[in-house]
């Protein structure tokens, strides 16, 4: 099955947690802290494969999520680091924010690794607090929680060349006849539902690669028929061949059926219009086709070289695979995506941008604190240890949430709610 979009919620690893510990054997006295900090969480990374071909996989495993990382052990054992979750796609996947609609990879060679979603750093374990003044600390951090992110992945085929048109004028014939291809070919509108790809020879030894796509019709840009399904395949193509049925299919008008394509391909953008093209006049074997053609020529007004052909007697079908490949040497290589659909991370790499806290007051006059700076240093402190706690009171103080919560009133006694969680406010 050719699945080439799905949506999918992905987790990194949450870091292992520091460990509190201090040597205790016989013959070492005031042995001293020995705490190991806890394993770094698991990335996400997408890796680009060329054997694959689909993205099957990912439609029945929605949630991806990496291992977290090890907890710290005694004897200043550090703990093993998550496991990286490496998703292998084919190569021509693009992977973008569902929130944002914004691109976060594209990936286009084999074995190209994008890091998605960086794992939480491990805790410090009791040894990395150790200082002149404080021997025998009995503080460690909680590892750092995991990112989460929607996103949705689409694979839109590398291929050079793509090969557009409306229903059931040749365009898997053609394919078949050029490549070996072998895709299905039927007498009937939307035989093919899925892209067909197909390396192609030329006779003085050069070669490309084209693409069959789905039937084009009327409102695709809109997403009518098979729409942004067919079009999302053709935007990394830097060749066009357009066939057109010079045969009057159901008394279709050729120079009709051009324009309603050159009309989609206008709409949906991506500079689709600019590419170079080829206008392929097929199935000139059909008996009223030459006439066709030659009220198509009288009437067409482009640039575009029109090349009779008849797919299914193989006439001049040589002289079409040379002409696009020398229409494919001077064409232009088009970004696939500007500055404006990027997300701005370095690499494409996630990574969520520590908010300042905001304080406001709740329904129940119970002042609250939410900041993610606030949540990160809340979810890695080890309330259990009450050095830790006193660290804790520490960095809010540093961090200007006393002294905001005494503007707003705050006084000896009060409850506070910090990310979810009350406390008393001790002044």
């Amino acid at each position: 099955m050719f699945v080439d979009l799905v949506k999918v919620q992905l987790h990194s690893g949450r870091g292992g947690d520091g460990m509190v510990a201090f040597r205790r054997e016989k013959y070492v006295p005031r042995g001293g802290p020995a705490g190991g900090d806890g394993g770094r969480g698991g990335h996400v990374v997408f890796v680009g494969d060329e054997g694959l071909s689909t993205l099957l996989e990912l439609r029945y495993n929605r949630v991806l999520k990496a291992e977290d990382g090890v907890h710290g052990k005694s004897r200043r054992m550090d703990g093993k680091d998550g496991p990286d979750l490496r998703v292998r796609v084919p190569v021509g996947t693009s992977i973008f924010n569902e929130e944002t609609g914004k691109v976060l990879a594209d990936i286009t060679e084999h074995n190209q690794e994008v890091v998605i979603l960086k794992g939480g750093r491990g805790g410090r374990g009791n040894v990395k607090f150790a200082s002149s003044r404080n021997t025998a600390p009995e503080i460690a951090e909680n590892g750092e929680p995991g990112q989460s992110l929607a996103v949705r992945i689409e694979l839109k085929l590398l291929a050079d060349v793509g090969i557009i048109g409306l229903p059931s004028v040749g365009k898997s014939t053609l394919i078949s006849v050029i490549s070996k291809s072998r895709p299905k070919i039927a007498a009937y509108p939307f035989t093919t539902l899925t892209p067909n790809l197909g390396v192609v020879g030329t006779q003085d030894h050069r070669s490309f690669v084209a693409a069959d796509l789905p039937g084009l019709i009327a409102g695709a840009s809109q997403g009518h028929g098979l729409g942004l399904q067919f079009l999302r395949h053709i935007e990394r193509t830097r060749v066009i061949l357009h066939v057109i049925d010079m045969g009057g299919f159901e008394g279709r008008d050729p120079l009709e059926d051009y324009e309603t394509v050159q009309n989609e391909l206008r709409q949906y953008g991506h500079r689709l219009i600019d590419r170079p093209q080829l206008i392929v006049a097929n199935k000139m074997d059909m008996t009223d086709a030459t006439e066709q053609l030659e009220r198509f020529q009288q009437r067409y007004t482009g640039a575009a070289e029109i090349i009779p052909i008849s797919a299914a007697t193989r006439e001049n079908i040589d002289l079409l695979v040379l002409k696009t490949a020398d229409l494919l040497e001077n064409a232009p290589v088009y970004d696939l995506y500007d500055d404006a659909e990027k997300d701005h991370v370095v690499n494409y790499t996630f990574e969520a941008e520590a908010a300042d806290f905001e304080i406001t007051l709740g329904s129940d006059n119970v002042y609250e604190v939410e900041g993610e700076a606030l949540r990160r240093l809340l979810e890695m402190t080890n309330f259990k240890r009450d050095q830790s706690v006193q660290r804790f009171a520490r960095q809010l103080r540093s961090l200007g949430v006393d002294e905001a919560l005494r503007a707003k009133g705050v006084q000896h006694g009060d409850t506070v709610r910090l990310c979810g969680y009350e406390f008393e406010f001790i002044d």
